[in-house]
């Protein structure tokens, strides 16, 4: 039987639901922590402190997040994942299953990332993307499944990325070209 675990300070608006379903292990939230109504996590999350989602996301069992994480407005993280520390992902983010998300991260709007090869042609099993410490994924990306996007690479708005993005480079088009990293790119996210 799960059960729900909490910090100080946490906020968990009327309509939200928290610890959904049938689990072995709690949820467990840090301090600090928002969630907003019409959200739902699942139970066997943990989540760290200072944590806030928009409204209507789903979490999904088995999945890890770090402290200072945003999770916007009708975002879905489908469950056994890892997410690090400050990272921001925007409104309607699809993050799969088997999937691992680095610390000081940004994933802008309607980003998709995947994580099946040959959706119902196959059954290979599934693997999802990983982006490492640093990386940003701009909005409407399309990241395929087992793609690595590098440590402070940069991934443009729209691109369909089909191959890994080396660390500090820029991917852009469909499918995704790798080019130098632009000197105003260049660097950390501004996320801590």
């Amino acid at each position: 039987m799960s059960r729900f675990v909490s910090d100080d300070g946490c906020t968990i608006d009327d309509g939200a639901t928290v610890d959904h379903g049938e689990f072995d292990e709690p949820t467990r939230i840090g301090a600090n922590a928002t969630i907003r109504a019409g959200s739902i996590v699942y139970g066997d999350v943990t989540i760290g402190e200072e944590f806030t989602t928009g409204h209507d996301v789903l979490i999904r069992e088995g999945t890890t997040i770090g402290d200072d994480v945003l999770v916007g407005t009708k975002t879905v993280i489908d469950g056994q994942t890892t997410i690090g520390s400050h990272v921001s992902l925007q409104t309607n983010v699809y993050v799969p299953t088997e999937t691992t998300i680095g610390s000081n991260v940004f994933v802008g709007p309607g980003a998709v990332l995947t994580n099946d090869e040959y959706p119902v042609r196959t059954d290979d099993g599934l693997e999802g993307p990983t982006i490492e410490d640093g990386a940003s994924v701009g909005a409407n990306a399309t990241v395929l499944p087992g793609v690595t996007i590098g440590e402070n690479a940069f991934v443009a708005a729209g691109a369909v990325v089909t191959e890994d993005v080396p660390a500090d480079s820029l991917a852009v088009g469909a499918p995704a070209r790798v080019q130098r990293l632009p000197d105003p790119l260049k660097g950390p996210n501004q996320l801590v």
